[in-house]
C-alpha cells in the first residue's frame, strides 16, 4: 500500500495500531500479553491445545469447535501451560456456563486433562486420535531410524576399507536405484500412509524394504492396525475388542517403543476410548493453531504480544 499510495510503511502501520484499528480502547488490551477471555464463544463442545506465539512461548488456547475455526472460534488464550494459571483464569468464566460444557478434546497431557477438569466438571474428556496414532508412527519411525545408523556406520566403514587398500568400495545398489542408506531414508514418507496410499515408487520401495527388514515391516502393521481401528465406524465395546487384540500383538511383537506406547494408551484408555461415542477430534484446534501460525508468518514473527492477539481476536472471536 505504501508504494501504490506514496505512504511511509511504518506510519501507515503505526496509523493503522494507534487510531484505525481501535487497538488502544480494547477492553482486554491491560491484561492481554497474559489473557484474553470470550466467555460468550463457549459452546458444548471444545477444543484445548497449546501452540507458541513466537520465540517458543506456549499459550494455552480454548476454542469452540461449533464455529468451526471462524468467528467466534477463540473462548481464551492464556500465556503458558502450568495449570493453576490457565484454571485461575478460565474460572473467572461464570460456572453456570462452565457447566453447559459436554466434551473437551485435548491431548494426554496431565496438565490440560486437568484443566479440562476442574473449569468443566461435566465435560467428558476425549483423547486426540491424531495425538495417539503421532505416536505408534514415532515408535515405527524410531526402528526405521536405528536401522538406517547402522547402514551408515556399514557404508563408512566400506568407504574408509576401499580408501586404505585403494579400491573402489562395492556398495549395494538395489532394482530402483536405491543403496541401503538411500531406502532407509526414503522409506521414512511411506511408513506414514496407509497401503492404499502409496505411489507406484513407494509401492517398489515398500516391496525391497520389507523383504530387507521384517522386524520394519511387523512394526509397520502394528502402526497401520492401530490406525485402521481409528478409521472403522464401530461402538466404543467393539473398539475395546480390537484394542485388545492389538495389545496382544504388541505384546508378541516384543518392540519396546511399541511396549511403550501400550503402557501409555492404558493410562488414558478411558479417555482415548470416549473417541468412539461422538468420533470427536482436536482438528479444528490444530486447524485454528495452523492459522495462527501462518497469521505469524505473514506478519514476519510477533513483536508487540497484545497488539497481535487483538488482530486474532477481531478475526476469530
Amino acid at each position: 500500500m505504501g508504494e501504490m499510495y506514496g505512504v511511509d510503511g511504518k506510519k501507515f502501520q503505526r496509523q493503522y495500531k494507534q487510531n484505525i484499528s481501535n487497538f488502544r480502547d480494547w477492553r482486554q488490551k491491560p491484561h492481554a500479553e497474559d489473557w484474553i477471555l470470550y466467555p460468550e464463544n463457549l459452546s458444548t463442545q471444545l477444543s484445548l491445545d497449546e501452540v507458541a506465539l513466537s520465540d517458543g512461548e506456549l499459550y494455552s488456547v480454548l476454542t469452540s469447535k461449533k464455529a468451526k475455526g471462524r468467528k467466534g472460534s477463540i473462548v481464551s488464550i492464556i500465556k503458558g501451560t502450568r495449570s493453576d494459571t490457565v484454571i485461575g483464569n478460565l474460572l473467572k468464566i461464570n460456572r453456570k456456563s462452565r457447566l453447559k460444557v459436554k466434551e473437551v478434546t485435548l491431548d494426554m497431557a496431565g496438565s490440560m486433562k486437568l484443566i479440562a477438569k476442574r473449569c468443566f466438571p461435566n465435560a467428558v474428556q476425549v483423547v486426540d486420535r491424531f495425538h495417539v496414532q503421532k505416536l505408534a508412527t514415532e515408535a515405527l519411525q524410531e526402528i526405521r531410524v536405528q536401522h538406517r545408523w547402522k547402514a551408515i556406520d556399514v557404508e563408512n566403514t566400506m568407504l574408509a576399507e576401499a580408501k586404505e587398500y585403494k579400491k573402489n568400495p562395492e556398495i549395494e545398489v538395489f532394482e530402483n536405484g536405491d543403496t541401503r542408506k538411500q531406502l532407509l531414508a526414503r522409506s521414512r514418507y511411506l511408513l506414514y500412509k496407509s497401503r492404499e496410499k502409496w505411489t507406484p515408487s513407494q509401492k517398489q520401495r515398500a516391496e525391497i524394504l520389507f523383504p530387507e527388514y521384517p522386524d520394519l515391516e511387523k512394526a509397520y502393521n502394528l502402526s497401520d492396525g492401530l490406525r485402521k481401528i481409528y478409521n472403522q465406524n464401530i461402538q466404543k465395546p467393539v473398539a475395546m475388542l480390537k484394542l485388545a487384540h492389538w495389545f496382544k500383538e504388541v505384546e508378541e511383537s516384543g518392540f519396546k517403543t511399541f511396549s511403550v506406547l501400550k503402557k501409555t494408551i492404558m493410562n488414558h484408555y478411558n479417555d482415548i476410548l470416549n473417541y468412539f461415542d461422538q468420533r470427536s477430534t482436536n482438528a479444528s484446534a490444530e486447524s485454528f493453531n495452523a492459522k495462527i501460525k501462518n497469521f505469524r508468518l505473514q506478519l514476519r514473527g510477533v513483536r508487540d504480544k497484545s497488539f497481535f492477539l487483538f488482530r486474532l481476536a477481531q478475526l476469530f472471536a
